[in-house]
C-alpha cells in the first residue's frame, strides 16, 4: 500500500506543480496581451486627439470614436488588475444559480476563478395582533420588533474543480435574549462538470419553493409561509453528502442525509425534529431527491421527496424500537415573466407510527403527532412598474394558504380544530434597488376552532 502511494505522490506532485506553473503563465500572458492592447489604444487616442481640426473631416464622428476607445480602455485597464489581483468574476445566470440549491448571495462563490468570497443578508420583522381572535374574544398579544436574521456567507475557491461554501446565521439579534449563532450550511463541492457535482457537509435538504432559496430578496411576503415552515421546516438543513447537476432543461439534486429526531415532532408539525448539524443523531439515514424543469427563464416546476427513519433509536418501549418512518413529498411552481410572479406549492408528510410515538412521547388527545401533515399556498404577484424601469420595483401580491398538521390522526386520539388553518395575505412589497426590500401585509387568520388572529406584518430586508 506504502509503494502504490509513493508512485501515486511521484506522479501527482510533478503534475500540480506543472499546472500551476502553466496557469501563472498564463495569466502573464494574458495581462501582456491586455498591456499591448492598452498602449496602442492610448497611441491612437493621442494621435486622433492631437489632429488639427482641418484633418477631421467629420468631428462628431471622430469624437464618437475617441468616446468609444476610452471606454474600451477603462474596460481593459480593470480586467488588467483583476488578473493581477485574482479577483476574476464569472457571470451566473439566476437559472445556474437555482439549478445549485442556492440563492443570488449564496451563489457568490461560484462566481470567482479563485479566492475568497464573501456575502450575506438580513431582515428585520415587525408584527401587529389584532385585539381581538376571529370569534371577536378579546386577545392580548403584544406587538415585536424583531431583527430576524443576519447572514454572513464566506466561501473559497481553491480552483476549477473545488469550491467550500458556507452560511452563518446571527438569529434575534442577541443570544442574550433567546437569539442562536449557528451554522445554515457549510460543505465541499468537487465541480467535475454540470450535469454531475458532488457535495458534501452540512447541507440545505432541497425541498419546496423558500428552504433553499431563503434570502428575502428571493420571495414575496414578509414571513415564510405556514407549509414551508411546518411540513418543510425552513431552514432546514442536516449533514450528509450527494450528487447534483443540471442537463438542458432538468436540474436534479440527491442526498443522504442523517434522519430527523421523531422526539421533538408535535402536533403542531415536524419542525421540532429538525438536528440541523448539531451532534446529530445518526441511527437512521433519509434520502431526499429533487427534480426541476426551466422550460425558460423565469419558469420553473417540479417536485422533491423525502423518506427516511426519524425514531434514532429514542423511541423505545418495552424493548420495542420504533424507527418512526416519516416520508414527506412536494410539488412546486414558479413563474417570474414581465414583471409577473406566481407561485405555487404543495406538501404532504406522512408519520409511521405514530400511535406508538404518542405513546412514548406521552402525548393525549388533542396533543397527538399526526399521522398525516398537508398543506399548500397560491401567491401572485405584478409589478406595475415593470413596463417603465428594471431599477426600482412596486409588486403587490395575494397568497391563500390552507394547513393542517393534523390532516390525520391515529385511532384513539382526537384532532385538534385549531391545526386546520387558512390563511389570507394582501400586501406590497417595494424594491428601490435590487438588493434591499420592505414589504408591508396583512394577513387574515382563520381556522376551524375560530381562535384565529389577524396581524399586521412589516419586513425589511437587503442582500450583497
Amino acid at each position: 500500500m506504502s509503494k502504490i502511494l509513493a508512485l501515486l505522490l511521484i506522479f501527482i506532485i510533478p503534475l500540480t506543480v506543472f499546472g500551476a506553473d502553466e496557469k501563472e503563465r498564463k495569466l502573464q500572458e494574458r495581462i501582456q496581451e491586455l498591456e499591448l492592447r492598452i498602449k496602442s489604444m492610448e497611441e491612437t487616442l493621442a494621435v486622433q486627439t492631437d489632429e488639427p481640426d482641418t484633418a477631421r473631416a467629420s468631428g462628431e464622428n471622430q469624437e464618437a470614436q475617441i468616446q468609444e476607445l476610452r471606454r474600451q480602455l477603462l474596460v481593459l485597464a480593470g480586467e488588467v488588475e483583476k488578473l493581477r489581483s485574482g479577483e476574476q468574476e464569472t457571470e451566473i445566470t439566476p437559472e445556474q444559480a437555482s439549478s445549485m440549491g442556492l440563492g443570488p448571495s449564496a451563489s457568490k462563490v461560484y462566481r470567482r476563478k479563485q479566492g475568497v468570497s464573501i456575502a450575506g443578508y438580513g431582515e428585520m420583522l415587525y408584527e401587529n395582533f389584532s385585539g381581538s381572535d376571529q370569534s371577536d374574544a378579546p386577545v392580548d398579544r403584544a406587538s415585536q420588533l424583531d431583527f430576524l436574521r443576519a447572514i454572513l456567507y464566506t466561501g473559497y475557491r481553491f480552483n476549477d474543480r473545488f469550491v467550500f461554501n458556507s452560511e452563518l446565521e446571527f438569529e434575534h439579534a442577541s443570544t442574550g435574549k433567546g437569539g442562536e449563532v449557528s451554522v445554515e450550511f457549510a460543505y465541499l463541492e468537487f465541480l467535475a462538470n454540470k450535469h454531475l457535482n458532488v457535495r458534501g457537509g452540512l447541507l440545505l435538504v432541497p425541498m419546496g419553493l423558500t428552504n433553499e432559496y431563503h434570502e428575502p430578496v428571493a420571495f414575496l411576503g414578509a414571513r415564510r409561509s405556514e407549509t414551508e415552515s411546518r411540513i418543510i421546516p425552513t431552514t432546514w438543513r442536516e449533514g450528509g453528502f450527494g450528487i447534483l447537476g443540471s442537463a438542458g432543461l432538468f436540474s436534479y439534486r440527491a442526498y443522504m442525509i442523517n434522519g430527523m429526531n421523531a422526539s421533538g415532532f408535535t402536533a403542531d408539525g415536524i419542525r421540532g425534529g429538525r438536528q440541523k448539524g448539531a451532534k446529530a443523531k445518526a441511527e437512521d439515514f433519509a434520502f431526499v431527491g429533487r427534480l426541476d424543469i426551466n422550460p425558460a427563464p423565469g419558469m420553473m416546476f417540479g417536485g422533491s421527496f423525502y423518506i427516511g427513519g426519524s425514531g434514532q433509536g429514542q423511541i423505545m418501549e418495552s424493548g420495542r424500537n420504533f424507527k418512526v418512518r416519516t416520508t414527506i413529498g412536494e410539488l412546486h411552481g414558479q413563474v417570474q415573466v414581465r414583471g409577473l410572479d406566481v407561485r405555487g406549492l404543495y406538501a404532504r408528510a406522512g408519520i409511521g407510527n405514530a400511535a406508538d410515538l404518542n405513546r412514548v412521547l406521552e402525548l393525549e388527545g388533542t396533543e397527538s403527532v399526526g399521522d398525516v401533515l398537508q398543506g399548500g399556498y397560491l401567491q401572485i404577484g405584478y409589478n406595475v412598474l415593470s413596463q417603465y424601469t428594471d431599477a426600482i420595483r412596486l409588486t403587490p401580491y395575494y397568497q391563500f394558504e390552507k394547513i393542517n398538521t393534523q390532516s390525520s390522526v391515529p385511532a384513539g386520539y382526537a384532532k385538534d380544530p385549531a391545526k386546520d388553518r387558512k390563511i389570507h395575505t394582501a400586501g406590497l412589497e417595494f424594491r428601490p434597488i435590487t438588493n434591499i426590500v420592505v414589504k408591508g401585509e396583512y394577513q387574515w387568520h382563520r381556522n376551524e376552532a375560530g381562535t384565529g388572529i389577524n396581524q399586521v406584518n412589516i419586513n425589511m430586508g437587503y442582500n450583497f
